[in-house]
């Protein structure tokens, strides 16, 4: 593909993305809340994404129900790692009605078909957990039946603040186009990696972990910070570039 195409197709996607407003959607997505805070990575911040009872209604929804969180090998199946510590649970699609609405606001949002995302997994992280660097989609994309099954975007909502730690860091992205300023003292150490999103109640991060050509964008490479006070709350949906079915359980993946 000639590279100024590719290039402009990266601009039309991403736009689409961060600002497509889905009218019958039952809650329509509004564009001057979201900003774009990376195009290397794609990454995108939607202040208010969720309200606090939408916040408050995942994380009834979760407890009582959280497993430790297992990482997928592909030699030995679903397993436990010292690289990802959280607890977490699955929810069913369209749940009930809050679910199924945030869901179709999800699609609106990121311009990707509702059937292309897998099950909402919400997560807790207590004081010390972790996840490590790590893509969100599969190396092994013979092992899920070729591309059509790869994760292509991962939309992070945050359903508590953190009062310190936890941050989402994209290590490679300061050095490719973005400097950000830390002298706040508000910030981890661990946050210091790269671009840092502080966890805050209701915001989103959508961010694409595939190129326009549909090979893993290598800066989409991320962490959860350990939570240092606090804990922290957060729901995660992975899109695919294909339906979601017949697929193996939506776990992660070892890199």
């Amino acid at each position: 593909m000639d590279s100024h195409l590719s290039d402009l197709l990266l601009i039309i996607l991403s736009f689409s993305a961060a600002l497509n407003l889905n009218e019958s959607s039952a809650s329509p997505v509004d564009p001057t809340r979201v900003t774009q805070i990376s195009w290397h990575p794609r990454a995108f911040i939607y202040k208010g994404f969720l309200s606090e009872e939408e916040c408050d209604h995942f994380i009834h929804l979760a407890k009582g129900k959280l497993e430790k969180s297992v990482v997928t090998d592909f030699e030995y199946g679903n397993v436990l790692s010292k690289t990802r510590t959280s607890s977490g649970m699955f929810l069913q699609p369209a749940q009930d009605k809050i679910v199924a609405d945030i869901e179709t606001r999800i699609s609106s949002w990121t311009f990707l078909p509702e059937e292309n995302g897998e099950p909402i997994q919400v997560v807790h992280y207590e004081i010390g957990e972790k996840y490590e660097s790590h893509y969100d989609n599969f190396v092994e994309e013979a092992n899920l039946g070729g591309i059509n099954n790869s994760r292509i975007a991962t939309v992070l909502m945050y359903l508590s603040n953190v009062d310190k730690g936890g941050e989402t860091v994209f290590p490679f992205s300061e050095k490719k186009d973005i400097v950000q300023s830390k002298d706040d003292n508000s910030y981890s150490e661990c946050a210091s990696r790269g671009y840092a999103v502080k966890p805050r109640k209701g915001d989103a991060l959508l961010f694409f972990s595939l190129n326009i050509n549909l090979t893993r964008d290598l800066l989409s490479l991320h962490c959860s910070c350990p939570v240092i006070e606090g804990e922290k709350w957060a729901a995660t949906k992975w899109i695919g570039v294909g339906p979601y079915k017949n697929k193996p359980p939506p776990e992660e993946a070892i890199i």
